[in-house]
């Protein structure tokens, strides 16, 4: 199974496992979580979620390989954007890497050990909070294969990092280490190596002894409107059509094994 569901009190744990391919996530795989965050927001049995891809690396993104075969061409017809959360929770919408055209009611927290990169960060920052070893690395590393940010990288990075310092990401892909990452706001909590997980339970833990009711209204309110976050959305989506100019030819070098290890000098 490429994700695996766990439950521990309260907390819904999902785990990406695909270990061969540092958790890079293919069609099955994005459709194997778009399904368990949907489970997630229904049962009423789980409070909160965490995010993981276990010891080794969070997720190093969508499975270029598969983009090298043409598969990464289906996303184009086949995903929308909500308009707003009230839409969002009547019809859901899956995206290229899965759950991130999920505006849930619940919170969600990435706990990352190893790489969050590519489509793998834009997975960290669809998480409501991030909690991560000091040994994490993220980044854009997209940049090199000409594939677009189109799982809402260029909307939820500026709101978390500011315009700036997103710039700096989004534009030169470069590898952030997880107390640059924390410094800067991209990770909320910091721990050593292979403790990810353990904290982000621990925090999640802590949420589920609050009144919930109470608690996910502040969530809500707190969130960028529905609307808004769908009008960035559907602005993103339209970088698809750079995907079919240059995507897929990187995409295509990255599977002939170039720019292996996140190296900026191969590719």
């Amino acid at each position: 199974m490429t994700v695996l569901v766990q439950t521990r009190g309260r907390v819904r744990i999902v785990s990406i496992n695909r270990p061969e391919v540092r958790n890079a996530v293919d069609p099955q795989t994005a459709h194997a979580l778009f399904e368990a965050f949907q489970a997630f927001e229904t049962d009423t049995a789980v409070d909160v979620a965490i995010l993981t891809g276990g010891q080794t690396a969070f997720c190093a993104g969508f499975d270029l390989k598969a983009a090298a075969g043409g598969l990464g061409a289906a996303w184009q017809n086949t995903v929308a954007i909500p308009d707003s959360w009230q839409d969002a929770q009547a019809q859901p919408i899956p995206g290229p890497m899965g759950p991130s055209r999920l505006m849930l009611s619940k919170p969600v927290i990435a706990a990352v050990e190893g790489h969050a990169v590519a489509g793998g960060m834009e997975l960290a920052a669809w998480c409501d909070m991030r909690v991560a070893s000091e040994t994490s690395v993220f980044g854009v590393f997209c940049r090199r294969w000409g594939v677009p940010l189109i799982d809402g990288g260029t909307v939820r990075l500026p709101r978390i990092l500011g315009q700036g310092r997103a710039n700096d990401l989004i534009l030169t892909g470069r590898p952030v280490d997880g107390d640059e990452a924390h410094r800067v706001g991209l990770v909320d909590r910091i721990c050593p190596e292979g403790h990810a997980m353990e904290e982000a339970l621990i925090l999640a833990e802590s949420l589920t002894r609050f009144p919930q009711a109470c608690m996910r209204a502040d969530f809500l309110s707190a969130r960028p409107t529905g609307v808004e976050l769908a009008d960035g959305l559907r602005r993103e989506w339209a970088s698809f059509d750079a995907f079919s100019a240059e995507g897929q030819k990187g995409a295509v070098r990255f599977a002939a094994g170039k720019g292996r290890g996140g190296g900026f000098s191969d590719f």
